[in-house]
Order: C-alpha cells, then structure tokens, then sequence
C-alpha cells in the first residue's frame, strides 16, 4: 500500500493517518466493514462502519486517480510531448477534472471520413458537388480530375 495515498485519504476524510492506514491494510486483506468495524477496532482506533466505508470510497477514487493519472503519463511520453513542467502539473492534479483538463490538448482526434477526405485534398470536390456547379461535366467526370492511385 502507498503511504502517501494513506495520507491524502486521512487529509482528505480528516482523519488521522495511522487509523487510515489501518483500515486500508485490512481492507486490502480482504476484511469486510463489518468485520473491521466490530473485531478490529484495536487497529482502527474505533473507526465506525460509515468512517471505514468513506475510507474505502475515497480509496477507490484515488486509486482510480492515480491508475488514470500513469495512463495519461504514459500516453503523453509515448508522444514525445512529456515536459518536466507537464509532468509536475499532472502529478500534483488532486481530481479528475482537472487531469482531463491537462490531458485535453495531447488527446488524440478521431478520425472521421470527412477528416481523411480533407486531407486527401477533396475538399474542393465537396464543395464543387454542394454548389452544384459541375457545368457540363457529369459527376464522375468531374471527380475524375481529384482521382489519384490512392
């Protein structure tokens, strides 16, 4: 178990560390609530059952912060894109929003038909067939002319 996740848990719950880590190793054992709550409270310094479930929940959440946080990490390495200054910003983000929002501009786009089309250099067929200008020319004549062994 991450201590430093023990803390931010016990900072964010108020509670104080050394119970927090408590209940994680026992829940990380496999205990259930109940169980802690009632047998183990030598260990818990007397946490009740709703402070263990809020210790598990907000566990969840930053496990889940953190498992998101290292794919964001390694997807922007991957690009080469991976600043010092980035990194720091990443790794002190303390919710989700706020790491999607630093992750935005390295998404990579989907790419649609219109996409590839525009950068195949189509884009004056399409407007030529939304004018409706073709003039003389039937419409595969006039596409003829974009046509490439592509």
């Amino acid at each position: 178990m991450n201590m430093e996740m023990a803390g931010v848990v016990a900072g964010v719950l108020s509670l104080p560390a050394r119970q927090v880590t408590a209940a994680i190793e026992l829940l990380d054992e496999g205990n259930t609530i109940p169980f802690i709550a009632r047998y183990r409270q030598e260990k818990t310094g007397r946490l009740d059952e709703q402070q263990l479930r809020d210790i598990q929940a907000e566990l969840g959440r930053q496990r889940t912060l953190a498992e998101r946080r290292q794919t964001i990490l390694t997807t922007i390495e991957a690009q080469g894109q991976l600043t010092p200054e980035l990194r720091q910003a990443l790794l002190a983000a303390s919710d989700k929003t706020t790491l999607e929002d630093l992750y935005q501009p390295y998404k990579k786009k989907r790419q649609t038909r219109a996409g590839k089309a525009a950068a195949l250099g189509l884009t004056p067929l399409a407007e030529l067939i939304l004018s409706q200008d073709r003039g003389r020319d039937t419409p595969t004549q006039v596409a003829r002319r974009f046509l490439t062994a592509e």
